[in-house]
């Protein structure tokens, strides 16, 4: 095999093992970096078939992620968020065909026909998808992966533009994810998502500076 798919997951009972049994059903192994979830994430994602790292407390997308390569294994690594909604095997096989074959350093899904609502936000901002593929070793090498809390994918980018990768962005046809208003309700995940924006915002003011 060569390619493990890893998730980050936090708080994703809900979700976690759909995403979890795609991954295995395209015949990948799966890792999901359990970042100090409350709930039962860990074990809905075992019991869907992924071998599951538990992080004793929240570390964030970048430290969730850190932790869960230490058990890949493989050449490749696609990365996958933990709530996502109308996911197949061909769209794993997607992204990871271009950088198997040579052909980028990276690819980056993009939602499309999905849902309105995570349509617009890719449209908006693609380069913040989650839903990407890539070398392991290059992911391991990439600086600050472990502080990196909201802004994972802002940092991707960026390193990804220094280090003159190849970058594809491709499109991922009736895939969406619940949005975050939908998991915790509307004023908490409103505050999460205002959070997590300022975080990107400040680390990309720190990076132009």
């Amino acid at each position: 095999m060569t390619a493990t798919v890893l998730i980050p997951a936090f708080n994703e009972e809900a979700h976690v093992a759909q995403v979890v049994r795609v991954a295995k059903a395209a015949g990948f192994p799966v890792v999901v970096a359990d970042d100090g979830s409350q709930d039962r994430t860990a074990a809905e994602a075992e019991r869907a078939g992924a071998e599951v790292v538990r992080l004793p407390e929240n570390r964030g997308k970048g430290g969730a992620i850190a932790e869960g390569l230490r058990r890949v294994a493989t050449p490749y690594v696609l990365l996958l968020d933990a709530d996502l909604l109308g996911l197949h095997p061909e769209h794993l096989e997607a992204l990871l065909a271009p950088v198997r074959e040579g052909r980028a350093e990276m690819t980056v899904g993009v939602f499309q026909g999905g849902r309105l609502s995570t349509d617009l936000a890719m449209r908006l901002t693609p380069f913040l998808s989650g839903q990407r593929a890539l070398g392991t070793e290059a992911l391991r090498r990439v600086p600050g992966l472990e502080g990196a809390r909201y802004d994972l994918e802002l940092l991707l980018t960026r390193h990804a533009q220094r280090q003159g990768w190849r970058v594809r962005y491709l499109p991922l046809p009736g895939v969406s994810q619940v949005m975050k208003e939908e998991k915790r309700g509307l004023l908490p995940g409103l505050r999460h998502r205002l959070r997590m924006y300022w975080e990107i915002a400040r680390y990309y003011l720190r990076a132009q500076a």
